[in-house]
């Protein structure tokens, strides 16, 4: 009946040369959601599509955008042997660490999230938590100037943060300024409210937190407590028993689930084995 009503009284002052409006609570505006059915893609329409650029990606060897790569088979062996885990709790948070810098946590996190994009019911957003060195968008080579730190700090919304890189079920936030005083706005209520908010705005999203080394600081010890999981990445011949024993010791037991061991060398025959424990 309202909407008759409305549209009564727009046609009657469309006759009289007035110009009127319907009334605003007849007709509700959509609601604007991905679509959740299932083999379907979401629509991006309120992220800023950047293209990531192929050239800086092979150099710095995502390979999870190169479907055919060898190495992708390792990664997808990790996505599934980390999706048994979680899946069985409800956990759909997980920060990616390591002991040291140099260790290949971003890179793990890039190539985890592209392999976790193919998944056929479910959507990724990577997240940046690197609040002192923005490495996603580097490591992609993406044009971005905003990240956390500008929801943190200036209050920009979640919705200008989010980057589509052009990838099927994946999005991310990572560019803009660094900060030094970041442990502080990582552990944060307002981080906290946030990481609620992705972990429960969507159906079938994973949200991947790449954060610092365990060891170089406390950023990753302050973030900890609001993901579901921790994964965490060690370099073969170079992380010590010493360093992985004192970042264990710093994060919480109960949300450990497993190492990758990076830059393990093996033979062409052993080309698809895998290191997670």
């Amino acid at each position: 009946m309202k909407l008759r009503k409305a549209l009564d009284k727009a046609k009657k002052a469309r006759e009289e040369n007035v110009v009127a409006m319907p009334q605003a609570a007849a007709v509700p505006a959509p609601e604007i959601k991905e679509p959740r059915r299932e083999g379907v893609s979401p629509v991006y329409s309120q992220s800023r599509s950047v293209a990531v650029d192929p050239q800086r990606a092979a150099a710095n060897r995502c390979v999870g955008i190169q479907p055919n790569a060898p190495e992708t088979e390792s990664y997808k062996v990790l996505r599934t042997k980390i999706l048994h885990r979680i899946r069985g709790n409800g956990w759909n948070t997980i920060m990616i660490t390591s002991t040291q810098p140099g260790e290949g946590k971003t890179l793990t996190s890039v190539n985890l999230a592209f392999t976790f994009a193919r998944e056929y019911n479910q959507t990724v957003l990577l997240v940046d938590g690197d609040l002192k060195r923005q490495g996603i968008n580097q490591c992609l080579g993406l044009n971005s100037d905003v990240g956390l730190i500008d929801y943190l700090v200036d209050d920009v919304p979640l919705e200008e943060l989010i980057i589509w890189p052009g990838i099927d079920k994946l999005s991310l936030i990572s560019g803009g300024r660094t900060i030094t005083e970041s442990s502080e706005l990582l552990g944060s209520p307002k981080m906290k409210t946030l990481v609620r908010e992705m972990k429960t705005r969507y159906d079938n999203r994973y949200i991947l937190f790449d954060l610092p080394p365990v060891l170089s600081g406390a950023d990753a010890l302050a973030f900890a407590p609001l993901v579901d999981c921790i994964v965490m990445v060690v370099e073969a011949g170079r992380t010590s028993r010493r360093d992985l024993q004192k970042a264990l010791e710093g994060i919480p037991k109960e949300k450990f689930i497993g190492f990758v061991l990076n830059r393990q060398k093996f033979s062409k025959k052993d080309k698809y084995k895998y290191y997670y424990g």
